[in-house]
């Protein structure tokens, strides 16, 4: 192998299968070493299906990185439909020029994040473009899982009186992507949250299947999820401000950058919208889980104001929490 990406490496040619077969110790299964063009398996019941593209500057950045952001990313997606995730699709477009060890390292990522969730990368692709035409690598997945029997989550699904759950402190992934990017220092390191959340999920099921909204708070961040649930719903959320977790490095960086952390990207972080009567055994379910362990209710849904989400803030008045304008944080996801 060459120590950097060559456009060869995309020709179809040597070079471009000993760069497929590279790929093969981090992420062999018996379906995809049969390289076939496509991915044979068996899988029966109620399917979830969702692709997704990443692309995020730096591409390394702590906590993670764009392999690791992919396949979390990805697993997360069909978990929110309440689905256990099996299988994965992969493909890279690659800049001309990449080291090697990069994508080395980007595999590995992959490989991990994978078996942490449980899932096989079944079936993938390579391009490789002229330098200058993308920005290092960009990723493409998709996914399939299945659904259980009783589980209906969908963010149509949200009504009076449901309790909103959160699992954790918000804003972590984006405040660690900007800080890598412009070279900010700050005295207690942020990383980001990537992580998978299936088995978060699946805790959470085996507890009550009365969930009936969840959502992975991304790009927008936690207001734009929960906007989302208001508006397809027709309801109202009202939320309780000194509920919502933030770390307090994460809310000294937005107050210094004029950012609000509810605007601010997650890649490890669930919303929920469960009924009242088993919030508690959802909720204990949640902390007893290593991504759940800052499981809290910070709001409920209601009747009123359907549409909009309302929170009660500390200083004792009420503002709505929009949808944001414009993007706060490019290449974040």
């Amino acid at each position: 192998m060459e120590d950097k990406i060559l456009l060869a490496h995309g020709s179809g040619g040597k070079l471009s299968q000993d760069l497929i077969q590279s790929f093969l110790p981090d992420l062999a299964n018996p379906i995809l070493d049969k390289l076939d063009d496509s991915a044979v398996f068996d899988i029966s019941g109620r399917l979830a299906f969702t692709t997704d593209s990443y692309t995020v500057n730096p591409v390394f950045f702590p906590g993670g990185d764009i392999g690791k952001l992919a396949v979390c990313g990805t697993v997360n997606d069909l978990a929110m439909s309440g689905a256990r995730p099996l299988y994965l699709s992969l493909a890279f477009i690659i800049e001309e020029g990449l080291p090697v060890a990069n994508l080395k390292k980007i595999l590995t990522s992959i490989k991990h994040a994978a078996e942490e969730a449980g899932v096989k990368i079944v079936t993938g692709d390579t391009k490789v473009v002229n330098q200058g035409s993308a920005d290092k690598i960009f990723v493409n997945t998709a996914g399939v899982g299945t659904v259980p029997e009783g589980v209906d989550i969908s963010a149509t699904n949200a009504r009076p009186g449901d309790k909103i759950i959160l699992n954790g402190n918000i804003g972590d992934h984006g405040i660690a992507v900007l800080s890598q990017r412009e070279g900010l220092k700050f005295h207690t390191p942020v990383p980001s949250d990537c992580a998978p959340l299936n088995g978060l999920v699946a805790d959470m099921l085996a507890a009550s299947a009365n969930i009936h909204c969840l959502r992975d708070p991304t790009r927008g961040g936690l207001a734009t999820t929960l906007n989302d649930f208001a508006g397809q719903s027709k309801v109202g959320i009202r939320l309780e401000e000194d509920k919502i977790p933030v770390d307090k490095a994460v809310l000294a960086a937005c107050e210094f950058l004029g950012f609000d952390p509810l605007y601010i990207a997650n890649e490890g972080k669930l919303a929920a919208a469960v009924a009242p009567r088993d919030a508690a055994a959802i909720l204990a379910a949640m902390k007893r889980s290593k991504y759940g362990v800052g499981a809290v209710i910070i709001g409920e849904v209601v009747a009123e104001h359907p549409g909009q989400v309302v929170m009660n803030t500390i200083l004792g008045a009420s503002r709505i929490v929009d949808m944001p304008v414009g993007e706060l944080l490019p290449r974040i996801c």
